[in-house]
Protein backbone atom coordinates (compact mmCIF):
# COMPACT_ATOMS: atom_id res chain seq x y z
CA UNK A 1 0.00 0.00 0.00
CA UNK A 2 1.43 3.39 -0.99
CA UNK A 3 1.16 6.38 1.34
CA UNK A 4 1.28 9.67 -0.52
CA UNK A 5 1.80 12.88 1.42
CA UNK A 6 -0.15 15.94 0.39
CA UNK A 7 0.90 19.55 0.96
CA UNK A 8 -1.46 19.49 3.99
CA UNK A 9 0.32 18.21 7.14
CA UNK A 10 -1.17 14.86 8.18
CA UNK A 11 -3.50 14.51 5.18
CA UNK A 12 -2.52 11.36 3.26
CA UNK A 13 -3.67 9.55 0.13
CA UNK A 14 -3.49 5.77 0.08
CA UNK A 15 -3.12 3.80 -3.11
CA UNK A 16 -3.50 0.12 -2.34
CA UNK A 17 -1.67 -2.56 -4.26
CA UNK A 18 -4.34 -4.14 -6.46
CA UNK A 19 -3.91 -7.68 -7.76
CA UNK A 20 -5.91 -8.26 -10.93
CA UNK A 21 -6.43 -11.32 -13.09
CA UNK A 22 -9.14 -12.92 -15.23
CA UNK A 23 -11.32 -13.47 -12.14
CA UNK A 24 -11.36 -9.82 -11.08
CA UNK A 25 -9.24 -8.11 -8.45
CA UNK A 26 -8.16 -8.27 -4.81
CA UNK A 27 -6.63 -5.67 -2.50
CA UNK A 28 -6.19 -5.01 1.19
CA UNK A 29 -8.17 -1.87 1.93
CA UNK A 30 -6.73 -1.68 5.43
CA UNK A 31 -3.88 -3.51 7.13
CA UNK A 32 -2.90 -2.32 10.61
CA UNK A 33 0.64 -3.67 10.28
CA UNK A 34 1.28 -1.77 7.02
CA UNK A 35 -0.15 1.42 8.50
CA UNK A 36 2.08 1.04 11.57
CA UNK A 37 5.12 0.48 9.37
CA UNK A 38 4.17 3.73 7.62
CA UNK A 39 4.18 5.54 10.97
CA UNK A 40 0.40 5.67 11.22
CA UNK A 41 -0.91 4.45 14.58
CA UNK A 42 -4.69 4.63 14.53
CA UNK A 43 -7.22 2.51 16.37
CA UNK A 44 -10.35 2.54 14.22
CA UNK A 45 -13.53 1.93 16.26
CA UNK A 46 -16.43 2.64 13.89
CA UNK A 47 -17.21 1.98 10.22
CA UNK A 48 -19.77 4.07 8.33
CA UNK A 49 -21.32 3.62 4.91
CA UNK A 50 -23.48 6.00 2.88
CA UNK A 51 -25.22 5.76 -0.48
CA UNK A 52 -26.12 8.91 -2.38
CA UNK A 53 -27.22 9.92 -5.84
CA UNK A 54 -25.74 12.40 -8.31
CA UNK A 55 -25.57 15.96 -7.04
CA UNK A 56 -25.60 15.19 -3.33
CA UNK A 57 -23.12 17.23 -1.30
CA UNK A 58 -22.44 15.96 2.21
CA UNK A 59 -20.52 18.16 4.62
CA UNK A 60 -18.43 19.88 5.59
CA UNK A 61 -18.45 18.03 8.93
CA UNK A 62 -16.23 17.60 11.99
CA UNK A 63 -16.48 16.66 15.65
CA UNK A 64 -14.89 18.94 18.25
CA UNK A 65 -12.23 17.69 20.66
CA UNK A 66 -12.13 15.49 22.67
CA UNK A 67 -14.39 13.56 20.27
CA UNK A 68 -12.63 14.60 17.05
CA UNK A 69 -12.35 11.88 14.42
CA UNK A 70 -9.67 10.72 12.03
CA UNK A 71 -11.38 9.20 8.98
CA UNK A 72 -10.19 6.82 6.27
CA UNK A 73 -12.51 7.30 3.29
CA UNK A 74 -12.98 5.12 0.22
CA UNK A 75 -15.60 4.59 -2.47
CA UNK A 76 -17.23 1.19 -2.97
CA UNK A 77 -19.18 2.16 -6.09
CA UNK A 78 -19.31 5.30 -8.20
CA UNK A 79 -17.25 8.50 -7.96
CA UNK A 80 -16.99 11.39 -5.53
CA UNK A 81 -15.06 14.60 -5.16
CA UNK A 82 -13.74 14.26 -1.63
CA UNK A 83 -12.91 17.46 0.25
CA UNK A 84 -10.89 18.08 3.42
CA UNK A 85 -10.61 21.61 4.83
CA UNK A 86 -7.81 22.36 7.29
CA UNK A 87 -9.41 24.19 10.21
CA UNK A 88 -6.47 23.87 12.63
CA UNK A 89 -5.42 27.30 13.90
CA UNK A 90 -1.73 28.06 13.15
CA UNK A 91 -1.53 25.37 10.44
CA UNK A 92 0.41 26.37 7.32
CA UNK A 93 -2.63 25.25 5.28
CA UNK A 94 -5.34 26.68 7.58
CA UNK A 95 -8.48 27.63 5.70
CA UNK A 96 -7.50 25.78 2.53
CA UNK A 97 -9.43 22.96 0.90
CA UNK A 98 -7.90 19.80 -0.53
CA UNK A 99 -9.92 17.94 -3.17
CA UNK A 100 -9.40 14.53 -4.71
CA UNK A 101 -11.35 12.20 -6.97
CA UNK A 102 -12.09 8.96 -5.13
CA UNK A 103 -13.78 6.18 -7.06
CA UNK A 104 -14.45 2.48 -7.07
CA UNK A 105 -12.23 2.37 -10.14
CA UNK A 106 -9.12 4.14 -8.78
CA UNK A 107 -9.48 2.57 -5.30
CA UNK A 108 -7.68 5.52 -3.69
CA UNK A 109 -8.41 6.34 -0.08
CA UNK A 110 -8.03 9.57 1.86
CA UNK A 111 -6.88 9.70 5.48
CA UNK A 112 -8.42 12.83 7.01
CA UNK A 113 -6.88 13.59 10.41
CA UNK A 114 -8.46 15.37 13.34
CA UNK A 115 -8.62 19.11 12.74
CA UNK A 116 -10.11 18.91 9.26
CA UNK A 117 -13.70 19.38 8.15
CA UNK A 118 -14.73 16.73 5.65
CA UNK A 119 -17.29 16.43 2.90
CA UNK A 120 -17.87 15.10 -0.59
CA UNK A 121 -20.01 15.46 -3.69
CA UNK A 122 -21.37 12.61 -5.78
CA UNK A 123 -20.45 12.98 -9.44
CA UNK A 124 -21.66 9.57 -10.66
CA UNK A 125 -25.27 8.37 -10.89
CA UNK A 126 -24.90 6.67 -7.49
CA UNK A 127 -21.99 6.40 -5.07
CA UNK A 128 -21.44 4.25 -2.02
CA UNK A 129 -18.90 5.66 0.40
CA UNK A 130 -17.30 3.71 3.23
CA UNK A 131 -15.17 5.23 5.97
CA UNK A 132 -13.46 4.16 9.14
CA UNK A 133 -13.36 6.44 12.21
CA UNK A 134 -11.08 6.37 15.23
CA UNK A 135 -13.72 7.89 17.55
CA UNK A 136 -17.39 7.12 17.99
CA UNK A 137 -20.07 9.50 16.72
CA UNK A 138 -20.89 12.08 19.43
CA UNK A 139 -23.86 14.26 18.49
CA UNK A 140 -23.12 17.01 21.03
CA UNK A 141 -19.65 17.52 19.49
CA UNK A 142 -20.66 17.76 15.85
CA UNK A 143 -19.93 20.88 13.89
CA UNK A 144 -19.58 22.00 10.34
CA UNK A 145 -18.76 24.64 7.79
CA UNK A 146 -20.96 25.91 4.99
CA UNK A 147 -20.47 23.74 1.91
CA UNK A 148 -20.50 26.86 -0.27
CA UNK A 149 -18.20 29.13 1.77
CA UNK A 150 -16.79 31.39 -0.97
CA UNK A 151 -13.44 31.71 0.83
CA UNK A 152 -12.82 27.96 0.35
CA UNK A 153 -13.30 28.06 -3.45
CA UNK A 154 -14.43 24.42 -3.61
CA UNK A 155 -15.38 23.10 -7.03
CA UNK A 156 -17.89 20.36 -6.23
CA UNK A 157 -18.04 19.56 -10.00
CA UNK A 158 -21.84 19.69 -10.02
CA UNK A 159 -24.02 22.35 -11.66
CA UNK A 160 -25.39 24.58 -8.88
CA UNK A 161 -28.99 23.85 -9.89
CA UNK A 162 -28.38 20.09 -9.43
CA UNK A 163 -26.81 20.25 -5.94
CA UNK A 164 -28.73 18.60 -3.11
CA UNK A 165 -27.75 19.49 0.49
CA UNK A 166 -29.40 18.37 3.74
CA UNK A 167 -31.28 20.92 5.84
CA UNK A 168 -28.72 20.45 8.62
CA UNK A 169 -25.79 21.15 6.28
CA UNK A 170 -27.53 24.29 5.00
CA UNK A 171 -27.38 25.74 8.54
CA UNK A 172 -23.60 25.71 8.91
CA UNK A 173 -21.76 29.03 8.95
CA UNK A 174 -18.69 30.24 7.08
CA UNK A 175 -15.32 28.98 8.32
CA UNK A 176 -14.39 32.40 9.71
CA UNK A 177 -17.44 32.25 12.02
CA UNK A 178 -17.20 28.56 12.95
CA UNK A 179 -16.61 27.57 16.55
CA UNK A 180 -14.11 24.75 17.04
CA UNK A 181 -11.11 23.90 19.22
CA UNK A 182 -8.43 22.69 16.77
CA UNK A 183 -4.85 23.96 16.96
CA UNK A 184 -2.02 22.76 14.71
CA UNK A 185 0.86 21.07 16.50
CA UNK A 186 3.97 20.46 14.42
Amino acid sequence: MSFIKTQFPGLLVFEPKVLEDSRGYFFESYNQKLFSEGGIEINFVQDNQARSSFGVVRGLHFQKNPFAQTKLIRVLSGKIIDVAVDIRKNSPTHGRAYTILLSAENKRQLLVPKGFAHGYSVISEIAEVFYKCDEFYHKESEGGISWNDPALKIDWQIPVNRITVSEKDKQYDLLENTNHNFVFKD
